[in-house]
C-alpha cells in the first residue's frame, strides 16, 4: 500500500476553499456536487489512508498506524477525514480502528462546502448504522455539532433538509433508537439551526408524514422535564411559526390533521352523534401577531388552501364571517358605492365653460374648456359640488392612510402579489386615491388636462368595486377568474398581439402612404394607423377600406393574411386560454371563496372574539360518524361560549 502521505504533502489542505467557492459561484448547483464529489473519489483514490478506510481495510490501517510518517488527521477533497469516509461506507471495523488510532477525529468537522459542519455522527445517522452510532458516542462523539454546509440548507435546490443537529438527522431518517440514543447522550431537544427550526418544524417539512407524525409524538414524550416554561410545540422559529403554523403554511394537512387530534376532546356520545370539542389555540386570531388565517391564506404553496377546509378551521372561518365578516362587508360596500357615486357625480357636474379662443384645426372639436379656480365655486351649484369634492378628497385620504401602513407591515411583494388577499384591488385603490389628489392639485393650480386623472379615478373606483363581491360565495370566485385571466392569459397574449399589430398597421401605413388621405382616414398618420389595426384586430370596425375607388394590389394579400392570423387564429386562442382559466376556478370555486373570506374573517374579530374564553378558544362541533346505516358524514358546528 505505502505509506500514507505525510500532513504537508500535497495541495488538497490550503487551496481547497478558494477552489471549490469559486466552483460553487460559477456554475450550476448540480455541476457542483458532481465535481465536488468527483474530486473527492479522485482523493481518496490518491491516499492510501482514504482508501483503506473506504475498503474497509484492516490490515492496511494497522500497517499505516505502525508508519511514523502517517498523519490520520489528513483531509479529503471536501476537507473530510478517514472517519467520514469509513461512516460513509458504513465501515464499522474501519471506523472503530480509526477512533482507537486518532481519538480527535470523533469530533472533527467536514471543512469545504457543500458539507461544512458534518460529522461522521452525521453519516452515521442517515445511513441508519446503529452499531456505528454506538461506537461514536462511546469515544465521545459530539451530540450538539451542527452541519452548516450549502448541502443542508433548506433551499430549492437540495432535494433534503434534515436541520443541522445529529438529533434532527435521526429524526428526519425515521430511527427511534438512534433518536433515544441521542437524547440519552445528552441531546437537546430545543436546539435550534440557522432559521431557528427546531426538530419539530423539522419534521414538518418531511416529505414522509407517517414516520414524521411518529418522531413528532416520540420528541414530545421527551418535553417537559426541564424547567422550561414554553413547551417545545410552542418554541417559534426566527419567521415566528411555531410547528402548528409551519404545518398550515406548508399545507401539510396529514400533520395538521394529527397535531388537531391532540387538540381534541370528546365531549359526549350519543349514538351515532358526537359532540366534540377542539382547542383553537394558534388558529383563532385573538392575541396572535401572526395570524394562522392569513398565513395559510397567503401562502405561496398552492396545498396551503386545503387547510381551510380542514376541521375544527373550516368551521371557525364560517362562523366569523357569518357573524362578523358579512355584515362588515356588506355596510362596507355599501358605503363605498355612496362614496363614488358623489365622486361621480362631482365628475359629471365640473365646472366648464365655453372656450374662448378660435378653433385653429379643422379636426379641433372642442366647445368647452375648464374654468378658473376663481369661477369655479360661485353659484348654489357649485357650493354643493364642492362638498362633494371635499368628501371624495376626505375619502382619498383616508384609503392611504389606511392601506400605506399595511404596505410597510406585510412588505409590498406580498402586499400587490397575493391574488387571494386582494393583491391588484390594493394596487386599483391606491392608484384612484393619488389620481383624486393629482386631479385635486391641477384644480388648485389652474392646470389644464384634469380630465385625465380624474378619468383614470373613475375607471379605477368603479373597478374597484369588483373587490366587494368576494363577499359573496357566487361572485368572489369570479373576481380571482378576471383576475387570472387578465394577469396570466391576457399579459401572455398582449406580446402576441403588440407584435402582429405593430407589424400590420405599419404595413397598411406604408401601402397607404400614397393615397389621397381625405379618400382614406384610416390611416392618415401612423398613430391612426396603429389604432385603426387594434380596432380590426378586435373586430370592432370592418376592413378599413374605401371600394369606391382603386385600391393598392397589397391591401388585399396583406388584410386577407390579418384576417386569418388576427381573427382566426389568435382570438380564438385567447378564448380558449381563458375557458381553460375558466375551468380550472371553477373546480376549486368553493376553496377559492374561503380562502378569500378567512383574512376579513380573521382580522374582524381582533377586537371581539365571541368565543374566546378564559384565555383559550375552543370549539365544538357535533357530528354524525359513518356506520353501516350511513354513508356520509353530517357535519353540524357551533361556537361554544362560556364553556
Amino acid at each position: 500500500m505505502g505509506a500514507c502521505p505525510p500532513k504537508a504533502k500535497g495541495p488538497w489542505l490550503q487551496p481547497q476553499t478558494p477552489l471549490l467557492s469559486w466552483l460553487f459561484r460559477e456554475q450550476d448547483w448540480d455541476q457542483h456536487l458532481d465535481q465536488a464529489y468527483m474530486l473527492q473519489q479522485k482523493r481518496i483514490r490518491e491516499s492510501p489512508l482514504l482508501q483503506a478506510a473506504k475498503e474497509n481495510d484492516l490490515f492496511a490501517l494497522r500497517q499505516l498506524m505502525l508508519d511514523p510518517t502517517c498523519d490520520f488527521r489528513q483531509r479529503g477533497a471536501l476537507g473530510e477525514t478517514a472517519l467520514h469516509v469509513a461512516a460513509l461506507y458504513d465501515n464499522l471495523e474501519a471506523a472503530t480502528a480509526l477512533m482507537e488510532a486518532a481519538p480527535d477525529l470523533v469530533r472533527e468537522p467536514t471543512l469545504y462546502e457543500p458539507l461544512v459542519g458534518q460529522t461522521a455522527l452525521h453519516i452515521a445517522i442517515v445511513n441508519q448504522n446503529v452499531n456505528l452510532v454506538r461506537a461514536l458516542l462511546a469515544h465521545g462523539a459530539s451530540v450538539s455539532a451542527r452541519a452548516t454546509g450549502a448541502a443542508f440548507r433548506r433551499s430549492p435546490q437540495n432535494l433534503i433538509y434534515f436541520g443541522e443537529h445529529p438529533l434532527s438527522f435521526a429524526a428526519c431518517v425515521g430511527s427511534e433508537e438512534i433518536v433515544r440514543l441521542l437524547i440519552e447522550h445528552g441531546a437537546n431537544i430545543r436546539a435550534q439551526d440557522s432559521l431557528g427550526n427546531t426538530v419539530l418544524h423539522i419534521l414538518i417539512l418531511q416529505p414522509n408524514k407517517t414516520f414524521a407524525c411518529q418522531m413528532y409524538n416520540l420528541l414530545l414524550s421527551y418535553d417537559g422535564r426541564g424547567d422550561h416554561l414554553q413547551p417545545l410545540e410552542a418554541v417559534p422559529n426566527h419567521q415566528g411559526l411555531t410547528p402548528f403554523k409551519l404545518a398550515g403554511v406548508e399545507g401539510n394537512t396529514v400533520m395538521f390533521q394529527h397535531l388537531m387530534q391532540k387538540r381534541k376532546h370528546i365531549q359526549w356520545t350519543y349514538g351515532p352523534l358526537t359532540s366534540t370539542l377542539y382547542d383553537l389555540t394558534e388558529i383563532d386570531s385573538w392575541g396572535e401577531e401572526l395570524s394562522f388565517l392569513e398565513l395559510v391564506v397567503s401562502s405561496s404553496k398552492r396545498e396551503a388552501r386545503q387547510i381551510l377546509e380542514q376541521t375544527p378551521v373550516k368551521e371557525l372561518v364560517s362562523f366569523k364571517w357569518n357573524k362578523y365578516g358579512r355584515p362588515y362587508f356588506c355596510v362596507l360596500g355599501a358605503l363605498y358605492l355612496l362614496y363614488m357615486a358623489c365622486f361621480t357625480a362631482c365628475c359629471i357636474y365640473r365646472p366648464l365653460k365655453f372656450r374662448g379662443s378660435n378653433r385653429t384645426h379643422s379636426r379641433d372639436n372642442t366647445i368647452l374648456q375648464q374654468k378658473l379656480l376663481q369661477e369655479a365655486y360661485v353659484t348654489h351649484q357649485d357650493i354643493v359640488r364642492l362638498v362633494g369634492e371635499l368628501v371624495t378628497i376626505l375619502g382619498a385620504v383616508i384609503i392611504l392612510l389606511l392601506e400605506i401602513p399595511d404596505i410597510f407591515r406585510v412588505g409590498a411583494s406580498r402586499y400587490f402579489g397575493q391574488t387571494i388577499l386582494g393583491g391588484p384591488f390594493h394596487v386599483i385603490i391606491i392608484t384612484y386615491a393619488f389620481m383624486v389628489l393629482v386631479t385635486m392639485v391641477m384644480r388648485l393650480t389652474n392646470t389644464d388636462g384634469e380630465v385625465v386623472p380624474m378619468s383614470l379615478a373613475l375607471v379605477l373606483g368603479w373597478c374597484n368595486v369588483m373587490y366587494f363581491a368576494r363577499g359573496f360565495q357566487m361572485l368572489g370566485p369570479f373576481t380571482i377568474m378576471i383576475q387570472k385571466m387578465i394577469f396570466g392569459d391576457l399579459m401572455r397574449f398582449c406580446w402576441l398581439m403588440a407584435v402582429v399589430i405593430l407589424g400590420f398597421a405599419s404595413a397598411f401605413y406604408v401601402i397607404f402612404q400614397t393615397q389621397d388621405p381625405e379618400e382614406l382616414g384610416h390611416f392618415y398618420d401612423y398613430p391612426m394607423a396603429l389604432f385603426s389595426t387594434f380596432e380590426l384586430f378586435l373586430t370592432i370596425i370592418d376592413g378599413p377600406a374605401n371600394y369606391s375607388v382603386d385600391l393598392p394590389t397589397m391591401y388585399s394579400v396583406t388584410y386577407s393574411a390579418f384576417a386569418i392570423i388576427a381573427t382566426l387564429l389568435m382570438l380564438n386562442l385567447l378564448i380558449a386560454m381563458m375557458g381553460d382559466t375558466h375551468w380550472r376556478v371553477a373546480h376549486e370555486r368553493d376553496e377559492l371563496w374561503r380562502a378569500q373570506v378567512s383574512p376579513g374573517a380573521g382580522g374582524l374579530v381582533q377586537a371581539s372574539p365571541s368565543c374566546q374564553v378564559a384565555g383559550q378558544a375552543q370549539i365544538e362541533v357535533a357530528y354524525l360518524e359513518p356506520n353501516a346505516c350511513l354513508a356520509s358524514r353530517c357535519t353540524v358546528y357551533k361556537i361554544m361560549q362560556g364553556i
